[in-house]
């Protein structure tokens, strides 16, 4: 028996990948060429499945259905830094961005056939992250060179998570 993931697999067929939007900076008392403290800082990375959807778009005499993955994906430099907290009952560690560079990158797949909500779900949550995340590394590795970060090792692959709770109702899909 066939799985709805495989079902979607043979439905789907990679056309673009995209940045939707990116956004970078490094906080004002922060020089990370030139000043003291950069290796002590910890890379923090987030990868996250956001939403997706169902498209019709004419292609001169054809409509085609498209199928978008949204992946919000993050790196930031922090700083854990002891902070009186409450009066004076101890100290809790708050972390100090440095920099941060964070872009949400769009997988779109021309959809041969409809396997259904349940299936574009699972590619979306299982799938799409392999097809985003070389753009993400050559974007993430850029964006440092060009900010004078230091150069980022980032894994392979990661599996996404994506941003809804168990329980919630909300779909992943919009058809």
């Amino acid at each position: 028996m066939i799985t709805p993931l495989q079902h979607a697999v043979e439905c789907l067929q990679i056309r673009d990948v995209l940045i939707h939007d990116s956004e970078a900076f490094i906080a004002e008392d922060f020089d990370p060429k030139y000043g003291a403290g950069v290796d002590g800082l910890q890379i923090q990375l987030k990868h996250m499945v956001s939403h997706s959807q169902v498209l019709e778009v004419e292609d001169g005499e054809q409509t085609q259905q498209l199928f978008r993955v949204f992946i919000q994906l993050g790196a930031r430099w922090v700083e854990a830094a002891p902070r009186e907290q409450g009066g004076g009952e101890g100290t809790v560690a708050e972390e100090q961005v440095k920099a941060q560079i964070e872009a949400t990158l769009i997988a779109e797949y021309a959809l041969t056939d409809h396997p259904g909500k349940e299936a574009l779900d699972a590619f979306a949550l299982k799938n799409a992250s392999y097809h985003v995340w070389p753009y993400w590394r050559e974007y993430l590795s850029s964006q440092c060179q060009r900010m004078g970060l230091p150069k980022v090792v980032v894994p392979t692959i990661q599996v996404a998570q994506h941003h809804l709770q168990q329980g919630e109702s909300r779909d992943i899909a919009d058809s």
